[in-house]
């Protein structure tokens, strides 16, 4: 991969803007730093603004793994849609015959509770995913090692995923964060699209993207994404919007 502000990456960006494409974004690590705890997410007025502007000019899609009403109370600006639990809830239904997959895990962390809460691992139930996280255990390899003794029991029926200090779990079968963004490119007939995200969760997009859309990793450490270009980090993701407002006229 290659830093998306050099000059191959500011060409690409150019080229890619040029053909009005969705825009699609993660929302922890890469709109929003990463913090202690999820409920403390923020993205900066700063970053808001710009994100704003370009929803004026083009479709902005925010394509996360926290529930879309979680995302939806977090911005400042309206964009063309909000998609969460990794994409699983892309088609806007209720899925509520999948979310029953999640009983039997909900079941297994009840009958586990006191050992989560005595390594210091914190439960998010979003409906159609779930998310244990660990950021806070002063035991994080006990807590890893509990979450995955758990996980375990819950396959074929659930698909788990790791994340940065969390451990995730989705209903089997349901869409990724790729068929997502493949969905929404085709529902707002963009000719294209441009997606950063910063995790595992977001590989389904890098990795599904046909060559004329554009990827961006938050993080160059990762030898193995198939992201088209990185940033070092959040921090720069605001001279990144200033590039797709430059490029986009926006």
């Amino acid at each position: 991969m290659r830093h998306v502000l050099q000059p191959p990456g500011e060409a690409a960006l150019a080229a890619v803007l040029r053909r009005s494409p969705l825009l699609g974004f993660d929302f922890d690590g890469t709109l929003a730093p990463i913090v202690r705890t999820p409920d403390q997410a923020r993205i900066s007025q700063c970053v808001s603004g710009k994100l704003r502007r370009l929803a004026a000019r083009l479709p902005v899609a925010i394509v996360s793994g926290r529930s879309a009403a979680d995302v939806a109370r977090r911005l400042e600006f309206q964009p063309y849609c909000v998609v969460g639990n990794h994409g699983a809830d892309v088609a806007g239904g209720a899925h509520a015959e999948a979310a029953r997959a999640l009983d039997g895990v909900r079941q297994l962390m009840a009958a586990r509770a006191t050992e989560l809460l005595h390594t210091g691992v914190t439960i998010e139930d979003k409906e159609l995913s779930i998310a244990l996280h660990y950021r806070l255990s002063r035991q994080p390899l006990d807590a890893v090692a509990l979450i995955h003794d758990i996980l375990r029991e819950s396959a074929p029926q659930c698909r788990t995923f790791s994340g940065k200090m969390v451990e995730n779990v989705v209903p089997a079968g349901l869409p990724d964060k790729g068929t997502a963004m493949h969905q929404l490119v085709r529902q707002c007939g963009a000719a294209c699209a441009f997606f950063v995200g910063d995790d595992i969760n977001d590989e389904p997009v890098f990795s599904s993207a046909p060559d004329d859309w554009l990827t961006v990793r938050i993080g160059r450490h990762d030898a193995e994404s198939q992201a088209d270009y990185f940033l070092d980090s959040n921090a720069e993701v605001g001279m990144l919007l200033d590039r797709l407002i430059t490029h986009s006229g926006a």
